[in-house]
């Protein structure tokens, strides 16, 4: 089962074995658009894009605390406020409702199949 959830930019809930998915496509394609947008009006920003790769690398060898993961971490802070809205997604009232009844239902307790109703045997 899946639930639409409204807002600046729509997203779907789906219920899983586990749990629950959270389906953010449409955010992403956005985000895309974005940075296609970008490398379009800017030579220099696939260059900057291979820098951040490369500075990643650099951050998961030299560990949590080294001057390439503070580096990486301050220029991807800066990216996903340009091009992801500081990597929030905005639900006003009407979507906010329809996220908390979605969650609510699929938290809500559910039978495991094969198992047997107390007092059934």
């Amino acid at each position: 089962m899946s639930y639409k959830i409204e807002g600046s930019t729509p997203l779907t809930l789906t219920v899983t074995d586990d749990g629950a998915e959270l389906n953010v496509t449409s955010f992403l394609r956005t985000v895309f658009l974005e940075l296609f947008q970008a490398a379009d009006s800017d030579d220099g920003f696939g260059q900057e894009l291979a820098e951040m790769h490369a500075l990643a690398q650099s951050a998961q060898t030299q560990g949590r605390d080294s001057h390439a993961r503070h580096e990486f971490d301050e220029r991807m802070g800066k990216l996903i406020d340009e091009f992801a809205d500081g990597g929030t997604i905005d639900l006003y009232a009407g979507g906010l409702h329809q996220l908390r009844d979605a969650a609510a239902e699929i938290a809500a307790p559910r039978s495991v199949p094969g198992q047997r109703s107390a007092g059934a045997a």
